[in-house]
């Protein structure tokens, strides 16, 4: 319990920093947008935004595949225990394997959010310290 709690906590604190990051971060780029002359860093600005924006999504899906991979050896060797116990004993215990299910949504969920939630958080920083 002490494991999905954590993860459980993980999420939402990536969820609360990227809630107040990703607005700071559009109101800035969005003003920066909105003047009639760019500078070369705006410019440069921009280009960062959209390789930023791809080279994140891929993070995600990546961090999700990796999660989801081992969140399936782990519920494999579970289950294995289990049918093991059942075959040698005659009982089985399965609630190792359904720990590893009770939160392998929100491990999938906080791999693949960790990325974007990087990004954002760093963005929201670094674009408060820049003079405009």
């Amino acid at each position: 319990m002490v494991r999905q709690s954590f993860n459980a906590q993980r999420l939402s604190r990536q969820f609360t920093e990227l809630f107040f990051a990703a607005p700071q971060v559009v109101m800035h780029r969005t003003s920066r947008m909105a003047t009639t002359k760019l500078s070369a860093r705006d410019q440069a600005e921009f280009s960062r935004m959209g390789s930023e924006k791809v080279a994140a999504f891929y993070q995600s899906w990546a961090g999700m595949w990796t999660a989801a991979v081992a969140i399936q050896y782990e519920m494999i060797a579970a289950y294995s225990s289990a049918a093991l116990a059942f075959a040698t004993k005659g009982t089985a215990s399965t609630g190792a394997a359904v720990a590893a299910m009770s939160d392998a949504a929100t491990r999938v969920a906080s791999a693949g959010l960790a990325p974007v939630h990087k990004k954002a958080v760093a963005n929201a920083k670094r674009l408060a310290r820049s003079k405009r």
